[in-house]
Order: structure tokens, then sequence, then C-alpha cells
């Protein structure tokens, strides 16, 4: 099983978009996951770098350039999907990733303070 590291520069964009009122608390992550079209869109226009942000977790086995570098995704580039954080709470937990699980709890925690 890979050993993911938390993307601590996701993290801090997370937690800058909550903060701002950039959540979607509604919408199924199901429905707003973002297209692999849209992934590779987001990748071209904002680089490596943005694509990384939108996300929890690091692969360090994987690539620095590759998509699959980037796991547990937070938001459709342009808020965070309240949906994304309980799945990557939930996926973290089943697959033994306890640094990511508590990521994805403390911005659940922060994004329903937000939202009251």
């Amino acid at each position: 099983m890979p050993s993911y590291q938390v993307n601590e520069a996701g993290v801090a964009h997370a937690r800058e978009l909550i903060d701002a009122g950039r959540y979607d608390d509604t919408t199924e992550w199901s429905e707003a996951a973002p297209s692999a079209a849209e992934e590779n869109e987001e990748r071209d226009s904002e680089g490596q770098e943005g694509y990384a942000a939108w996300h929890l977790a690091v692969d360090p086995d994987k690539g620095e350039g590759t998509k699959g570098r980037y796991r547990f995704p937070y938001g459709d580039f342009s808020s965070v999907n309240r949906a994304a954080l309980v799945h990557a709470k939930q996926r973290a937990s089943q697959n033994d990733h306890p640094e990511i699980e508590r990521a994805a709890d403390e911005l659940l925690q922060r994004l329903d303070a937000r939202r009251g």
C-alpha cells in the first residue's frame, strides 16, 4: 500500500477557500468531481502546482509531473466540496492513512464552523 503524505499546500489552499466562503455544501461529490478533461484543463492553465493545490495528499512514489502523484481531491477547481472532504476522510480511514484522515477532518470541522 502506498504511503501517502499530507499535501500541506493543498490543505492550506482548502483552509483559505473555506475561510473565504468558497465551499459547496449541497452538491454530491459524484456530481461535482472534475472529469479527466477538466483535470487536464486545470493542469494546462494552472500548472502542476495549481493542480496539486486541490488535493490533500501526495504519493511520493509517483513521478513529479504526473496526475497520479496527487490523491484525495477536495474540490472542483473553484470551491471546496463538503462531500469530497467526507469521502476523503472515509477513504483515508479505510485505507489506513491517519494523517490524511486528520487533515480531512480538520477541514470538515472548519467548513462546518464557517457555515454555522
